[in-house]
């Protein structure tokens, strides 16, 4: 049996897209923009969604490659771009940041300099455009095509049937481009401007475009799908600014109080929407409402955000990583001691059994990534989150968690929780929503140890099913390996047999060592003693195995408290039994403690192993 690489075949983050795409594939309102025939020639049943995270997570649903222009889409990338060529001081002189709340047509200028109010709507944005850099406007453009293809993270091209018509049409910009020149906004002939505007209208991008854009924004400038920097991480909260503010026109205001992510919309029926640090959003669907906006682009953001907890302003502290340690227990095991022959299979099967400790923050953009690791764990034996370094969990991270714990069990994969208090909102939240499934498939452990023993258990059981779980002969002790049935015989003449009840204080730390335990019935789990009462597992024990041993090397006191955990039955081996032993047959004792010194050696060598799995 080896560790299978398993996915999910879908995700809880693409079924809730699913759900969302059925949800609003319903809505008839809103028109196709018809001010060119291009634009109305739109099938507005198309509808796609696609959502890119800042560590590379892509989900998408509906018609999410079926290519459209981005219109006014383009207008923070190029404002950006502007930045970049000048310098924000020098484009705040000819471009303004303050909202209008006028329509994107408007001719919003500034009665005294003649700047416009800002560079969403299109006086701006062609302002913007005559900013960037280039010795012809063919240069010009094709920066702006390459910056754009950056941001989407593939060679976009441009639609010349749309430019043509919008070229055709544009005569209300042609106004606005002189008027930018009278006020000497636009230092040159403003007609190459406004042409190179209405081509960067007309590039071609998909959904998946959109939202792999709004995630290079969202992760400060550099694509998380390909690496590459598309702006200067320092002009990311400038163009995020004008988004949040100004970025959907004279919606922008009620679209920040209740979405709360800068975004744009153009009227080709795109929307992008921005959760800086976390993930961006891509919408296309081509009915607008009165205010130009995707009429499906805005009822999808909107749920997200409500069903995510993606409002920009309702964010926890986010760290670096929510994966604290991911380990597996070909590496890394619980305090139950094990056999040769168990530590064995452990270390050949291990890694179907995978840990994840998880810190910080849980929201929806940190669950996802985790979440996206579970999917491709569905070949595993079992799962552990770890949730004791977690800080807290909203209601959507908590949706998540509900739904590839369902997944992943009806794949034949047993999840376990550990490290939630009592009162958790996790616990309540899957409880309520498994309800008499809960029991089932809810498994939970106050401590991490505990899950992997069970885990462990598990495996070990469908492994090997013949191991010892009641009393075994004393020819199975792993401190006589290597005797011969002669030796073996001599060693049990210098045994006592012992019994303790299940509960009973087999040593108490601080007492005198004078004797090894082997055990042969039973179970025993061995504390280390804490302030205020408090204890700390440290091993358990089964049959076959010795306790108790480093007496037989320092004679020093117990170090540990040692309990049993079932009635058991010991033989004891005391220190002056070990030492006549050694008087008769000397050869025999030195192979016992070679023994011990080999289980010792073995116990250091796992601790090492562990210890370099946490650093």
């Amino acid at each position: 049996m080896t560790a299978e690489k398993t996915s999910l075949t879908s995700s809880p983050i693409r079924d809730q897209l699913e759900d969302l795409h059925r949800q609003f594939s319903s809505i008839t309102d809103g028109a196709v923009a018809s001010h060119i025939v291009e634009l109305a020639r739109a099938n507005p049943n198309a509808f796609g969604i696609c959502i890119v995270t800042t560590n590379g997570g892509v989900y998408e649903i509906g018609d999410s490659r079926q290519e459209f222009t981005v219109q006014a889409i383009s207008k923070p990338f190029v404002y950006g771009l502007a930045l970049e060529d000048e310098g924000r001081a020098e484009v705040l002189k000819k471009v303004g940041v303050e909202p209008t709340g006028d329509s994107f047509s408007s001719i919003s200028l500034d009665p005294q300099t003649g700047s416009p109010r800002n560079p969403m709507i299109n006086a701006g944005a062609i302002a913007s455009t005559g900013l960037v850099h280039g010795r012809t406007p063919e240069v010009r453009f094709n920066r702006i095509l390459e910056t754009i293809s950056r941001y989407a993270g593939r060679e976009l091209k441009m639609d010349q049937d749309v430019y043509s018509a919008e070229s055709a049409t544009g005569h209300r910009n042609r106004a606005i481009g002189f008027m930018l020149r009278n006020f000497n906004i636009i230092q040159e002939d403003p007609m190459p401007v406004v042409e190179t505007y209405f081509q960067q209208c007309s590039i071609l991008a998909h959904c998946r475009d959109l939202a792999t854009m709004a995630a290079t924004l969202a992760n400060c400038g550099v694509n998380p799908l390909t690496g590459e920097r598309a702006i200067q991480s320092e002009y990311v909260e400038s163009v995020l600014g004008v988004m949040g503010t100004c970025g959907m026109y004279d919606y922008a205001g009620e679209w920040l109080y209740d979405v709360g992510m800068p975004a744009k919309s153009g009227v080709a029926g795109g929307v992008i929407a921005v959760l800086p640090g976390q993930l961006g959003i891509g919408v296309f669907s081509p009915p607008l409402d009165q205010k130009g906006n995707s009429v499906r682009g805005v009822s999808v953001c909107s749920e997200l955000s409500r069903r995510w907890d993606l409002h920009l302003f309702n964010r926890p502290g986010i760290g670096k990583s929510v994966v604290r340690l991911r380990l597996n227990a070909g590496e890394f095991n619980s305090s139950r001691v094990r056999t040769l022959a168990e530590t064995k299979i452990l270390r050949e099967h291990g890694q179907r059994i995978q840990v994840f400790q998880l810190q910080d923050n849980l929201v929806f953009s940190t669950a996802e990534y985790v979440v996206r690791a579970l999917t491709e764990c569905a070949g595993m034996e079992c799962l552990i989150l770890d949730f004791r370094y977690v800080i807290s969990i909203n209601d959507s991270a908590g949706h998540l968690f509900h739904d590839i714990l369902c997944q992943l069990h009806a794949a034949g994969c047993v999840v376990l929780f550990t490290g939630l208090t009592n009162n958790s909102p996790l616990r309540r939240l899957i409880r309520e929503r498994l309800g008499d499934r809960s029991d089932d498939l809810f498994r939970t452990f106050d401590e991490l140890d505990a899950a992997l023993q069970w885990s462990e258990d598990r495996l070990l059981a469908r492994t090997m099913p013949d191991i010892p779980n009641t009393s075994i002969a004393v020819t199975r002790y792993e401190l006589l390996n290597g005797l011969n049935r002669e030796d073996v015989a001599v060693v049990q003449k210098f045994f006592e047999r012992r019994n303790y009840a299940a509960g009973e204080i087999i040593i108490q730390a601080g007492e005198p060592a004078r004797e090894l335990f082997l055990l042969t019935r039973g179970v025993v789990t061995v504390f280390l003693p804490l302030e205020e009462g408090r204890r700390k597992r440290l091993a358990t024990f089964s049959p076959g195995m010795a306790f108790g041993e480093m007496a037989m090397i320092d004679h020093a006191p117990r170090s540990a408290t040692i309990v049993a955990d079932t009635d058991v039955s010991c033989d004891l081996l005391t220190i002056g039994k070990l030492a006549a032993l050694g008087a008769t047959y000397p050869k025999i004792k030195i192979h016992i403690l070679e023994n011990i010194s080999l289980e010792l050696c073995r116990k250091l060598r796992k601790a090492n192993r562990e210890i370099a799995q946490l650093v």
